[in-house]
């Protein structure tokens, strides 16, 4: 008896487990994985492109996490004012923020060379190329960690070429420039009162109140569809396309380190990828947007765009080496940071400008346009 049932017995144990794998496989179990929810504040009006952009930052985040990490972004002024938000990553008061990193120049002078200047000749986007692969990262790390900063800060978003700014009337000489009440930010502060400015660095939404009610004769900010939403155009009509005070610029993306560190490594690979996705999808927005609000600031708001002129320029390539020299003497991770970006722009410098085809030909080439291309006005 027990011969033969033995074999049945076994038949039918192995009959329930198969049941049991059934079971589960028509009925998976439901992740109870608890979300980690991250809240961001931007430094930028909920109104403001930039703040769509750290929108869209969190976005892709948020997509391909699933439920296990959601990002929550935040306006300026939500929780802390815009030139506070450092601090309150660092403090924990906020899980993470989206800003630029020339904000933080009050706590070290060096910081502001990642978007302030001419940057040795590199564009925005040669400059990301330096700080991912030139050593700027780490330097960056370096200073936050010498002022006791808890973050983690990534890089992305390269930006197109500012204008020098608004403007009551054009700019035709440097003379022109000498006494305006001007609104910048970072190392631009010094390059313009090197110039003969006086300068107050207001947060975006301070701006076009400022020049509203005359505490500001001049004023930039960053693009046509910032500037336009802000409402420059409705207080002055005329802006001076090209600078090199602010050139080469990038958003910075922030995260408090001890939240961040605890995240599983699958989770921070979402959020790298995130930043250099985002990074591209920003510079194709980007020339949309701003395009077709540059267009129409024209047709609608009757603005008049005039190319600054190249003695302002070259003006501003004299106060900037003015300015970095006295600096970089003063200051050794000044010096440090001038010195990586130097070696780099240097190689890479070379490159660029020996294989690249000047696209204003082109362009010039299909629309016919008069000399030197474009709507803008030579003053």
């Amino acid at each position: 008896m027990s011969q033969t049932s033995s074999p049945r017995r076994r038949f039918i144990k192995g009959a329930a487990t198969g049941a049991v794998g059934a079971g589960a496989a028509a009925f998976p179990m439901v992740s109870t994985a608890q979300t980690t929810t991250f809240r961001f504040q931007s430094t930028w009006p909920a109104k403001d492109i930039f703040h769509e952009f750290a929108q869209d930052f969190a976005k892709k985040i948020n997509d391909m996490a699933g439920n296990r990490l959601k990002v929550e972004v935040l306006p300026a002024g939500a929780v802390v004012p815009a030139f506070q938000l450092l601090d309150a990553v660092a403090k924990g008061t906020l899980d993470g923020g989206h800003g630029v990193v020339a904000y933080w120049y009050g706590k070290n002078q060096a910081v502001a060379l990642w978007g302030s200047g001419p940057a040795f000749g590199m564009d925005a986007n040669m400059v990301l190329a330096w700080h991912n692969y030139g050593g700027g990262k780490e330097l960056l790390t370096e200073i936050y960690q010498s002022l006791n900063l808890d973050v983690v800060s990534m890089l992305y978003g390269p930006m197109p070429t500012q204008p020098l700014g608004w403007f009551k009337k054009p700019v035709a000489r440097v003379e022109d420039l000498k006494g305006l009440k001007f609104r910048t930010v970072g190392l631009a502060v010094d390059v313009f009162t090197e110039m003969g400015l006086a300068v107050n660095p207001l947060p975006g939404g301070e701006i076009v109140p400022a020049l509203d009610r005359g505490l500001l004769d001049a004023a930039e900010f960053n693009n046509a569809s910032s500037d336009r939403v802000l409402g420059f155009p409705d207080v002055a009509k005329n802006c001076m396309l090209q600078s090199f005070h602010q050139c080469s610029e990038q958003f910075e993306v922030l995260f408090n380190k001890t939240k961040y560190n605890a995240l599983p490594q699958d989770l921070k690979a979402v959020i790298d990828y995130a930043v250099q996705a985002a990074s591209a999808d920003m510079s194709w927005k980007a020339a949309h947007r701003y395009s077709t609000d540059y267009l129409e600031m024209q047709a609608k708001q009757g603005v008049k765009f005039f190319k600054t002129p190249d003695t302002i320029l070259r003006a501003q390539l004299a106060a900037w080496d003015k300015v970095t020299q006295k600096k970089a003497a003063e200051n050794a991770m000044f010096k440090k940071v001038m010195d990586s970006m130097r070696a780099f722009s240097q190689r890479t410098g070379r490159w660029k400008n020996d294989t690249e085809i000047d696209f204003r030909m082109a362009w010039n080439h299909y629309y016919g346009q008069r000399a030197g291309g474009g709507n803008a006005k030579k003053t």
